[in-house]
């Protein structure tokens, strides 16, 4: 029987979590937690086989940065990164970390409890692609992975200067993606696109690539 640490923050969320795994007989439930902050320091005193990571924890703690630091010190712990959130950039920050699996939260115990298996089974299980959202006339996938980038930074509340100068770009350049990011969008202004951008969930704070 594994044992399995869940860590979410909200506390509906984090008890069906819990009932989804007591569903099956191959599972053992430790304490849960709000934060990934406890996490790691959980696992230095006790049996940890499995994670269940919300991105998103109590705190303002990230779960996929909790999880790097336990992947680098306890290796033989597999982590299932979970979300719901749409941000475009999970998918990739879980897998550059070697965590073993990403799953998008789903209302039932079967989705989960597979892709477990799976894990502990030694796969590694992630989606294609994160789930489509939408942003004022436009879908999530119209827009490049340049578009997205500067769309993170003006969310992040930085000027076209500071942006420019965090992605190695011109500021012309940068007045150019966002432009094409309004046409695509129908927003007024930039001000409302960063806002309704950080609600989608498509973008949410500043990301930077692990070293």
């Amino acid at each position: 029987m594994y044992n399995v640490l869940i860590v979410e923050d909200d506390p509906m969320a984090r008890k069906l979590l819990e009932i989804f795994v007591a569903t099956s007989e191959n599972y053992h439930l430790v304490p849960s937690l709000d934060s990934a902050a406890m996490a790691e320091l959980y696992c230095m005193t006790n049996r940890v086989d499995l994670i269940l990571m919300d991105v998103c924890t109590a705190m303002d703690v990230s779960g996929i940065e909790a999880a790097a630091k336990i992947k680098k010190n306890y290796p033989h712990i597999k982590i299932i990164i979970i979300t719901s959130q749409p941000e475009y950039s999970y998918i990739a920050q879980a897998r550059q970390i070697g965590v073993e699996s990403f799953w998008y939260k789903e209302p039932t115990a079967e989705a989960l409890l597979k892709v477990m298996d799976r894990t502990m089974a030694g796969e590694s299980i992630y989606p294609d692609s994160a789930p489509v959202t939408r942003l004022g006339a436009a879908l999530s996938n119209d827009f490049t992975e340049r578009e997205l980038e500067v769309l993170r930074e003006l969310v992040s509340g930085k000027t076209d200067a500071a942006i420019a100068e965090s992605l190695c770009l011109s500021i012309t350049r940068v007045k150019q993606h966002i432009q094409r990011i309004r046409e695509k969008t129908q927003f007024a202004n930039r001000t409302e696109l960063a806002v309704r951008a950080r609600e989608s969930g498509l973008v949410i704070g500043d990301y930077k690539p692990q070293s």
